[in-house]
């Protein structure tokens, strides 16, 4: 990039190299820098991460729970939230995933829009475009109030890109919108058309997921191999049944916190899933002990703890984003529909994987079944961490993109690529060194515990590829890339299943995790092979310089 006429001598050398991949190394030595984007990077991440984590926590402390009653009802429930999270992956990563886009791209444009239709009124008096850029400059309330996100509500058609687009010069309607949607923004609320669609789809998803489950509990258990024979299968049975009446709420809360997150609030959400988990962890022992209702009070405490999630993110959302739109025209249906049926395909391939792997264990018996469940959770539950930086990889470029600030995109990229490796490699030694030693929290089967120490090395070795694929998938979301997503990771599900069938039955317990492990290196290599050959929205890195 020149300045003045000179060329940086880095910069030149990092253009002439012409190959997109070395984005990923740029700038490696600032990894741990605390400037601006460092600080953006954590603010987003850090509580989104703590929140990713708190529910699988959560069932981890059900895990342990229920390791004291016994370990076929431990394997029972491993089977069960199998199903449960297949089931939710299915139906809610799709929205979650499209609702932080969508949110971040309308509500960056709308801090846009609103200046330029301003000023577009402006000229037709007599001002000329310098002298609009000025008035706009040394407006210091008016950026205040769009900094602080006060901007008016998202534009109509969000589709396109350009801010210019979004509305007509020559049209007095859209003037008129814009200063309408202002009104309601002095009031403090925003008109977001995404949010109110997300809302919609993720109570209509949530009520056809708890009547799918309910229905369909037993057929489920027995495609997971829990027979009708299987001392696995009654408790198995009143804990999923029962954990279904609760997808509703699980489905709206995670829907809500699409949206904060497309806002880059994660507070919100951390704070309203720690609210709710503490009531889990409390409410477990009194329920499976003191009641003596066993997996069942694991279940009730775990849908009174995702009800009160929802309240609290619902109760927020409604000081500042207007849920009911001014149209029903607004809705982004279409939209949210399009994109939604691409990632469905691919959340199917994802979690159908570790579905089958479960299912694998599931038929080596009972025992297997709850060493893997237990390092399942373990690996499900450190790997997460990972999706803090996801989400804030996502939200960042959802909002560069819509900017078209490619400078932006480019450091965002790397930094939190560069910084989910360092976490993976983080996570390798903690992962290995607890779940060896506190192998005994979750069972005091020696069985169990001897399977685990089996799955340890897997466990741990994975979590750095582990991180870099999570964070893949966060940074193609941030770029809109959902048909790359979900054409990819259909061809990699495909290669995990057919490595799962064939070493499940030659390894036995060791194969599954191998097979898992053949799973995420293939993840990570797709991410790697869209930004290192500047394909899709990545176009711009073969045709510029990225300094």
């Amino acid at each position: 990039m020149a300045e003045n006429g000179i060329v940086h001598p880095s910069e030149s050398q990092w253009s002439l190299w012409g190959v997109p991949v070395f984005v990923l190394f740029k700038d490696a030595r600032l990894v741990f820098k605390l400037d601006s984007l460092g600080l953006e990077i954590l603010r987003i991440a850090l509580p989104a991460a703590l929140a990713l984590a708190a529910d699988p926590i959560a069932s981890l402390i059900d895990t342990a729970f229920i390791g004291r009653i016994g370990p076929v009802e431990l394997a029972a429930v491993g089977v069960s939230i199998a199903i449960f999270n297949q089931a939710s992956r299915i139906t809610i990563f799709p929205l979650v995933s499209i609702t932080t886009s969508f949110v971040a791209e309308e509500d960056t444009l709308a801090k846009i829009i609103p200046e330029a239709v301003k000023c577009e009124d402006l000229e037709k008096n007599g001002l000329k475009h310098n002298e609009l850029k000025e008035l706009t400059a040394t407006n210091d309330v008016e950026a205040a109030n769009l900094e602080n996100g006060a901007g008016a509500g998202a534009a109509r058609n969000t589709d396109m890109k350009e801010p210019e687009m979004m509305y007509s010069s020559g049209s007095n309607t859209s003037v008129l919108d814009t200063k309408a949607e202002n009104a309601e923004v002095k009031k403090g609320k925003r008109h977001i058309p995404s949010v109110s669609t997300a809302l919609i789809l993720g109570s209509m998803l949530g009520l056809l997921q708890a009547i799918c489950l309910v229905l369909g509990a037993k057929p489920l258990l027995s495609v997971m191999g829990v027979k009708h024979d299987s001392p696995m299968l009654s408790p198995a049975l009143k804990y999923l049944t029962l954990r279904s009446l609760g997808a509703p709420s699980v489905l709206l809360s995670l829907a809500m916190q699409g949206v904060f997150r497309g806002f880059k609030d994660t507070k919100t959400p951390l704070y309203a899933t720690v609210a709710g988990d503490l009531a889990n962890i409390v409410l477990d022992p009194i329920f499976i002990f003191v009641l003596r209702l066993g997996v069942s009070g694991a279940a009730i405490a775990h849908i009174f703890s995702q009800y009160l999630i929802s309240l609290i993110l619902l109760c927020r959302l409604m000081k500042q984003v207007s849920l009911l739109p001014p149209n029903m025209k607004d809705l982004q249906l279409g939209r949210f529909l399009k994109n939604g049926f691409l990632l469905l395909a691919r959340v199917i391939a994802v979690t159908f994987c570790v579905t089958l792997a479960a299912s694998m264990a599931a038929r080596l018996g009972s025992t297997p079944m709850a060493a893997f469940q237990i390092c399942l959770q373990i690996w499900m539950t450190s790997s997460l961490l990972a999706d803090g930086l996801a989400v804030a990889g996502q939200a960042i470029l959802a909002s560069a993109f819509a900017e078209k600030d490619y400078k932006k995109v480019t450091a965002a990229t790397s930094r939190v690529m560069q910084m989910s490796f360092v976490l993976g490699v983080g996570l390798l030694v903690v992962v290995g060194v607890g779940l060896y030693f506190g192998s005994g929290i979750f069972s005091k089967d020696a069985s169990v515990l001897h399977l685990i120490a089996i799955g340890v090395p897997f466990v741990a070795a994975t979590q750095p590829i582990n991180s870099i694929a999570f964070v893949f998938d966060g940074v193609n979301f941030g770029a809109s890339d959902f048909a790359f997503t979900a054409y990819s990771m259909v061809l990699v599900a495909g290669a995990s299943i057919a490595s799962l069938c064939i070493l499940s039955k030659r390894n036995g317990f060791i194969g599954i995790w191998i097979a898992l492990t053949i799973y995420m290196v293939l993840r990570s290599l797709a991410g790697v092979w869209r930004i290192g050959t500047g394909t899709g929205p990545w176009r711009f890195l073969r045709s510029r310089s990225i300094a």
